[in-house]
């Protein structure tokens, strides 16, 4: 099961038999619009503050993957999520919803991939044959916990990322047809000393690397064995960042295979949007809504993400720390081989 030092591998082959992705109106105005299940027109949708907006998200997205598995609710068995807010209100209030067995992770935004990546590890060990994971950000929510409130109207550098206003979620099955989840491998915190939340992007890039690299040690594989190495949330600066950082260390890797959620989650020439995206929403409507469909048209056969995380909170940036970071990454084939 353990492959090297870092790696899980899932000899039972944990199938993804349904996904669901929600988003607000600014990724519903980008590129990957037609790969959402559901587009909200306003930040709002309806509800009173932004974290119970937020909150909806992530129960919009659990449901519609349940009903696009053909799964029941009462037949799920855990429930792995976690989000950017405090004590992860927003995966917790949802789990209250959902009813299921709860483990509440938190992984800054590369939860999308740690919550997989666990959901994957519980079916494989046979200790569950339907778990659900997921995980949801809202712009006006991280920018008022984070940053500034919207309402401020503050000027971000161009550095800074958008977050991502969307939930993602799967169900993973030890039964079923679907995409793969062929094996994970578990990233370090990695802190090079840098202190500016609105550079997140170079700050995680050594963190993606390092997993990149673990990953590659620990399965034998090289970049020519994927057909996508999708980085989470890296962005215009921190995607740039991390492929000098791969070649430098004899890392093959071309633009081709090299891409990053946080780039192809908007139009960076049309929206104003800084750096790119970013929030754990980023690399899980990316991968939920448009990747896997990618995979289940046969466009791809097997893709490695690298969902990227800050690991830091508001008291940690005003006792003037530096941001710890991570990356998890997880990889999935078609099933069709």
């Amino acid at each position: 099961m353990l492959r090297g030092k870092q790696t899980w591998w899932f000899e039972k082959r944990p199938v993804i038999i349904g996904e669901a992705t929600v988003v607000g109106p600014d990724e519903g105005d980008g590129p990957l619009a037609a790969d959402f299940d559901l587009v909200h027109p306003e930040l709002d949708m309806q509800q009173k503050t932004w974290e119970k907006a937020e909150r909806l998200l992530l129960e919009q997205a659990s449901e519609f993957a349940l009903q696009n598995a053909r799964v029941e609710r009462d037949q799920i068995q855990f429930y792995v999520g976690g989000d950017l807010m405090n004590q992860i209100i927003s995966s917790s209030f949802a789990a209250r919803t959902l009813g299921a067995p709860y483990l509440g992770v938190f992984g800054a935004c590369s939860t999308s991939m740690e919550s997989l990546a666990l959901a994957s590890l519980i079916v494989n060990s046979g200790s569950g044959s339907f778990v659900l994971a997921g995980t949801c950000s809202h712009n006006c929510t991280v920018e008022k916990q984070f940053r500034y409130p919207t309402e401020y109207g503050a000027q971000k550098p161009p550095t800074a990322q958008n977050t991502v206003t969307g939930a993602g979620a799967v169900i993973v099955s030890d039964k079923g047809a679907g995409p793969v989840v062929e094996c994970a491998t578990i990233g370090k915190v990695i802190d090079l000393g840098i202190t500016d939340p609105f550079n997140m992007g170079a700050a995680m890039a050594p963190a993606a690397v390092d997993t990149i690299q673990a990953h590659f040690n620990d399965t034998g594989r090289s970049p020519k064995d994927y057909d996508l190495i999708v980085t989470g949330d890296l962005a215009a600066v921190g995607h740039p960042i991390a492929k000098k950082l791969l070649l430098q260390d004899g890392v093959p890797i071309n633009e081709t295979v090299f891409t990053d959620c946080g780039l192809m989650i908007y139009d960076l020439e049309q929206q104003k949007v800084q750096a790119g995206g970013s929030g754990c929403g980023c690399s899980a409507v990316v991968t939920y809504g448009h990747l896997l469909k990618r995979l289940k048209k046969g466009e791809l056969k097997r893709i490695l993400i690298v969902a990227t995380g800050a690991l830091l909170s508001p008291l940690s940036y005003q006792q003037g720390e530096s941001i710890p970071c991570i990356a998890h990454a997880v990889a999935i084939s078609s099933g069709k081989e």
